[in-house]
């Protein structure tokens, strides 16, 4: 019923309106103890074969929500309980900020793509620190808390708004991700060269250790899928040097190729990430690089374009330990996290390999 749903109700309001409403009723189902307990029943990913073990935590599936959904860790219970094993919350910036105008969120109906705009609208890391602090999980998926430059601080002074964040947040994560590939933030794709980069990683790893000493907090840097491939190759190898845990590719592009909806209406829309279906293929083929890369010695999270069981299971061929999406779950509703966690299980159990962590990388180690 959802497509339909989708069609006569959301396609007739403002996206970022109806995003809000369709958070407000995640949230509104939590609150009421036998609903989001038949429900996350219902939802939740049940099969043994799919039994992640990632970061030091385990899941009972691959599948998560990517950052952007969201932003001020306000419904992490409502997506656990859609049956997303992993929530990344996000991106938080060390002062809240208000985002760009609207209108700056929009639909591509016919390519079932997003055009985003956003400019990391949240409340901040202190209010977001302080909410998770406050918090009293009804369900625990693994948190990912990812964070980003604040838009009105030089690109000079970044390290010192990431660390500020990363001392605030990093307590409350299980692993915290370095966004510096948003297009919607002038000049944060600067920080992905490896010259700008290296230090930046360094005082994040160091804020992390220093602000908590019982643990370590894995850190993942997320990059974009523009990327020239020497560049890629090189934050790979950056990653290995440091030690990082992880690389999340990819973020959302400027590029506008290959789309169905009309020219002259994608132009109007003007500039924003474009995330959604048309981002599929190069998204695989940055993992796919990455992994033939660096192999097993970090983690890589596949995110961009992933919309069916078919394509989370060829992003774990090439070399995804964890899997993310967030626009398909626009067009496709809210069993869309059972339908990916069902269909991988098929896929495994048609395989020759008896886990998901034999099956990682397989199609690039034998092509």
């Amino acid at each position: 019923m959802y497509p339909l749903f989708f069609k006569i109700f959301f396609t007739r309001m403002d996206p970022e309106r109806a995003h809000h409403l369709a958070f407000g009723w995640i949230r509104g189902a939590t609150r009421v103890p036998v609903l989001r307990t038949f429900v996350a029943a219902a939802l939740a990913p049940h099969y043994p074969g799919l039994r992640t073990e990632v970061f030091g935590k385990r899941m009972h599936g691959p599948f998560g929500l990517a950052a952007g959904f969201d932003k001020n860790a306000t419904a992490i219970d409502g997506m656990a309980m859609l049956g997303f094993d992993h929530v990344e919350i996000g991106t938080v910036t060390a002062q809240p900020q208000p985002g760009n105008p609207k209108k700056r969120l929009f639909r591509l109906v016919k390519d079932r793509a997003l055009i985003n705009r956003m400019g990391f609208n949240n409340d901040g890391s202190a209010a977001v620190a302080a909410r998770l602090a406050a918090r009293k999980p009804v369900f625990k998926p693994v948190l990912g808390v990812n964070i980003g430059k604040t838009k009105v601080v030089p690109e000079a002074e970044a390290v010192a708004d990431y660390v500020t964040s990363t001392e605030r947040l990093a307590p409350h994560a299980d692993y915290l991700v370095v966004n510096v590939s948003s297009p919607n933030t002038p000049g944060l794709r600067n920080l992905q060269a490896v010259e700008h980069l290296r230090p930046l990683l360094t005082a994040v790893r160091e804020a992390a250790d220093r602000t908590v000493t019982d643990r370590r907090v894995p850190l993942l840097v997320k990059i974009a899928p523009d990327l020239a491939d020497d560049d890629i190759d090189a934050v790979a190898d950056l990653a290995v040097e440091l030690g990082l845990d992880g690389i999340i590719a990819t973020n959302t592009t400027i590029a506008r190729d290959g789309l169905v909806t009309d020219s002259a209406e994608v132009e109007a829309i003007g500039a924003g990430g474009l995330s959604g279906a048309p981002l599929k293929a190069r998204s695989l083929q940055v993992l796919r690089r990455l992994y033939a890369r660096v192999g097993d010695r970090i983690t890589l999270v596949g995110v961009g374009g992933i919309e069916t069981a078919d394509d989370a299971w060829e992003r774990i061929l090439a070399g995804a330990s964890l899997i993310q999406g967030y626009s398909a779950f626009i067009y496709q509703g809210p069993f869309w996290c059972r339908a990916i966690h069902k269909g991988l299980a098929a896929r495994l159990s048609a395989s020759p390999y008896a886990t998901l962590a034999d099956a990682v990388g397989a199609a690039v180690r034998n092509p």
